[in-house]
């Protein structure tokens, strides 16, 4: 049964609920899921329903239009697969979990495309008949480089991106072409093991958790909006492989669940943070 499903942000005030649900009754559509929430601290209403029945979806959204606030964004969409393209480097672990979610319809998405700087994981990718594409970065500036790229996603127009352990820093004319529309996984030692070789560095540190962070990509470097993130203990008996080997494990887990979140229209993106909605 095919659903829709309504994303509505607003300034708050009393009635919103019964004047949406309103709407919705009058089409005689069926309510399978409310979720909403109010941040009180810049009075901003947020809700997200999934419905189902026939509409006319111009004339549902100027109804919404008509009673809800002047200043309110509506997103109505169909709940269906998004169509991705995952971007990669070296790592095999996102990309691979990513795969198989995939390949047994666990990830609610259509994998387009795999597009790489290196050619290590094209093997892996062609198992799961997903095309590859190398671009190789070596004798090309950060630019023409990332055009090489854009001319890619250009052919397959996906609706997200998926960094799955790239490890090339995008620049602005990629990221405002999907603004808000990037999903990134990296370790959670930032800021304080940045760069080459952070579970070594926090090995030597001493560190007692390790983790895994997601979130939107904007222009400032690993400063996007925070999807999803996990931690695992760990203690003075773990080298800097064993923290490695467990910092993969959460990375991959963590992705999955904030492209779940994600893929499902659940989340709101508002002053560089997320509201999310069960």
């Amino acid at each position: 049964m095919l659903t829709h499903i309504v994303m509505i942000h607003c300034a708050d005030e009393s009635g919103l609920i019964y004047k949406i649900t309103s709407v919705l009754y009058k089409y005689k559509l069926n309510i399978i899921s409310n979720s909403e929430f109010v941040e009180r601290n810049y009075n901003q209403f947020f809700m997200r329903t999934e419905f189902s029945g026939e509409f006319d979806s111009e004339n549902l959204l100027k109804e919404l239009y008509a009673v809800l606030p002047v200043e309110v964004q509506i997103r109505l969409v169909e709940n269906r697969k998004k169509d991705i393209v995952i971007l990669a480097t070296k790592e095999y672990h996102c990309l691979s979990d990513l795969l198989i979610r995939h390949k047994y319809n666990d990830l609610n998405a259509n994998i387009l495309a795999v597009i790489s700087n290196y050619s290590n994981l094209q093997e892996l990718t062609n198992k799961f008949e997903i095309p590859f594409y190398c671009v190789d970065h070596t004798n090309l500036s950060r630019e023409n480089h990332e055009e090489a790229i854009l001319q890619i996603l250009r052919k397959y127009t996906p609706e997200f991106l998926v960094l799955a352990k790239y490890m090339r820093i995008l620049t602005p004319k990629l990221i405002i072409s999907y603004t808000n529309r990037i999903i990134n996984i990296h370790h959670s030692f930032l800021p304080a093991f940045i760069g080459a070789n952070p579970y070594l560095k926090a090995f030597e540190r001493g560190v007692k958790i390790i983790g895994a962070t997601a979130h939107f990509v904007n222009n400032s470097l690993d400063d996007g909006p925070i999807i999803s993130q996990s931690v695992i203990p760990v203690d003075h008996t773990h080298n800097s492989k064993e923290m490695a080997r467990a910092g993969r494990d959460v990375e991959r887990i963590v992705l999955a669940n904030s492209l779940r979140l994600v893929f499902d229209e659940r989340i709101f993106v508002y002053n560089n943070k997320t509201i999310i909605l069960g």
